[in-house]
């Protein structure tokens, strides 16, 4: 049984920090894709950031430069440092696996004030 579980959301000013982790369990992580989503309240959830099994790392236009993703394949862990985060990026963040079958975290909630 997959399982991934997010954590490091909450309240910050606009232009502060935080930084997401993603834990999974149950899968042989280093051979997985990761990838970070997030649902803005009563809007879609969209894709933030990618990373491949190898490193290789994307980001969605509106966050690069701002946010980095990365991974510890040792603690099975994915990251997402979050910088210059701005009112409009409050939204639940979610982790998925990548592969054959996508595997979603419960979300960690992230609340940016102005």
């Amino acid at each position: 049984q997959v399982q991934v579980v997010e954590s490091g959301g909450g309240l910050v000013q606009a232009g502060g920090s935080l930084r997401l982790s993603c834990v999974v369990s149950g899968s042989d992580f280093r051979l997985n894709a990761m990838g970070w989503h997030r649902q803005p309240p009563g809007q879609q959830r969209e894709w933030v950031a990618g990373i491949g099994s190898g490193g290789s790392t994307n980001y969605a236009d509106s966050v690069k430069g701002r946010f980095t993703i990365s991974r510890d394949n040792a603690k099975n862990t994915v990251y997402l440092q979050m910088n210059g985060l701005k009112p409009e990026e409050t939204a639940v963040y979610y982790c998925v696996t990548g592969g054959v079958r996508n595997y979603w975290g419960q979300g960690t909630p992230v609340t940016v004030s102005s």
